[in-house]
Formats: C-alpha cells, sequence, structure tokens
C-alpha cells in the first residue's frame, strides 16, 4: 500500500458538480490538515490498511513536528490507484501492480474507517468515479509512505 500525504490548508475532491468531500481546518482553529491518496497492490490486506492508517495518523508532518492525531486534523482520503503505475518501459503507463477495485476499495474505506475510529475527521471521494481534487498544498510538504 502506498500513501501520498500532503500538508494541506483546504483541499475538496468533487465528481462532476458534487462536492463528495471536503476539509477546512481553518474554520476550526486548525491550520493544517492532510490530503491523503492511496494507492492499493495485490498483496495488501485489511492488516496493512489498519497499519497505514495508524501511520497517517501519527506520522508527525503537521505545524510544530505534531501529528493528525496531535492536533485532531482533518483528513480528506481518496482512492488513487495511479500512485502504483510502472513507467520503466515506454510512454504509456503500466497499471499492472495495481490492486483491482474488489480489492482496492474495502482496503480504502478500511484505511479511512479506521482513521476515524481513532478519532480522526474524515472527508473521502468516492471509488472508481473520475473526479476532481483540489488542494493548497502548505509547505508545501508532500511525503510518500510505503508498506
Amino acid at each position: 500500500m502506498r500513501a501520498l500525504l500532503q500538508r494541506v490548508t483546504s483541499a475538496r475532491v468533487s465528481v462532476g458538480d458534487e462536492v463528495v468531500g471536503r476539509i477546512d481546518p481553518s474554520g476550526s482553529g486548525i491550520r493544517h490538515g492532510l490530503l491523503a491518496l492511496i494507492g492499493v497492490t495485490h498483496t495488501d490486506t485489511e492488516t496493512t490498511a489498519r497499519t497505514m492508517a495508524e501511520k497517517i495518523w501519527r506520522l508527525r508532518i503537521l505545524e510544530g513536528e505534531r501529528s493528525a492525531a496531535d492536533l485532531s486534523a482533518p483528513i480528506l482520503v481518496v482512492s488513487q490507484f495511479t500512485l502504483y503505475a510502472d513507467t520503466r518501459k515506454g510512454r504509456r503507463p503500466s497499471w499492472s501492480a495495481a490492486a483491482p477495485g474488489p480489492i482496492a476499495e474495502p482496503l480504502v474505506h478500511l484505511v479511512a474507517e479506521t482513521l476515524r475510529q481513532s478519532g480522526a475527521t474524515v472527508a473521502g471521494g468516492r471509488f472508481g468515479a473520475h473526479m476532481e481534487v483540489e488542494l493548497t498544498n502548505d509547505g508545501p510538504v508532500t511525503v510518500m509512505l510505503e508498506l
């Protein structure tokens, strides 16, 4: 499993004209939140998903070297199979390392649910939909996690 985390001052994801997930940390008195793009591969399991959620929740990349857990910062979780693009050959990426929807979807949902159970305020995208993601990256701070 891979997660690309971006520290944001705001983020939202839309499908068509509908906003399906949004975070605006400043509205709650918190300066930062996290946009978590999640990629799933064939060997990932429920344990992998729970471990990734814990890592996202506790990673100290927010203001003052604090974590989302420390600040109760919101997290926007978006499925992103393209994190498993293989671009080593030719000009067309291969997606063969990305898990198919029936495997990936429940694991992305489990990441989000595990974050909620930890106390996170979690918004999410819509699995398998064409989404538009808007964000204001703060810092910029972008970190790749891989399990």
